[in-house]
């Protein structure tokens, strides 16, 4: 007998479901996928963005966000939690009567896990690099000093920029804020070296 096909998810399904749910779930191609909890490392890493872009933020136009902030990716209809979010000007959602989901994300940032770090590079960074209002995108190590920073170019090209030292600081130009590498780090035991 063959296996019956489980029927895609919509959008706005996925929301009514998450908003009732007991932990948090990412939406990709229809279908939904826990996500795991993450090291004390990734935890402080996140917290050290938020409380040093919350900071230096010219408010208003801009705003961050943390990483219960539901992102509707719609190239595919996927929902993403990014790690840290700030949007600037008046931030746009996917209304629902469940949960809305943020449209307009100016700057994103992931904090990379050794056991989701080729996804995030991958497919998900496609994913977010093909949001218009996305600006800058940061990838963060969490065990050693490296951030690599992208900015979007006039042409639609990405440049790249990496940091790999305490005393590096990220200009964030879309934003109008700059992040030192020390800051981003604080309080966390490196276990590798460059």
């Amino acid at each position: 007998m063959a296996a019956e096909l489980k029927p895609r998810l919509t959008f706005d399904e996925y929301l009514e479901i998450e908003s009732k749910a007991e932990f948090k779930s990412e939406f990709v191609n229809g279908e939904m996928y826990a996500m795991a909890g993450a090291s004390p490392e990734h935890n402080i890493i996140t917290a050290n963005v938020i409380i040093e872009i919350g900071k230096r933020l010219q408010r208003p136009p801009c705003a961050v966000y943390s990483g219960d902030q539901l992102l509707k990716v719609f190239a595919r209809e996927n929902g993403r939690y990014p790690d840290v979010t700030v949007v600037c000007g008046e931030p746009q959602y996917h209304k629902n009567p469940f949960l809305d989901a943020l449209l307009n994300p100016t700057l994103l940032v992931e904090v990379l896990s050794p056991t989701t770090e080729a996804y995030d590079r991958g497919i998900k960074a496609e994913e977010y690099r093909n949001i218009p209002s996305l600006k800058e995108y940061l990838l963060i190590a969490q065990n050693r000093y490296h951030v690599e920073h992208y900015v979007r170019q006039a042409d639609n090209q990405w440049l790249l920029s990496r940091y790999n030292s305490p005393q590096d600081t990220i200009r964030l130009a879309a934003i109008n804020c700059e992040l030192p590498l020390a800051e981003v780090y604080k309080m966390v035991q490196m276990t590798e070296t460059a």
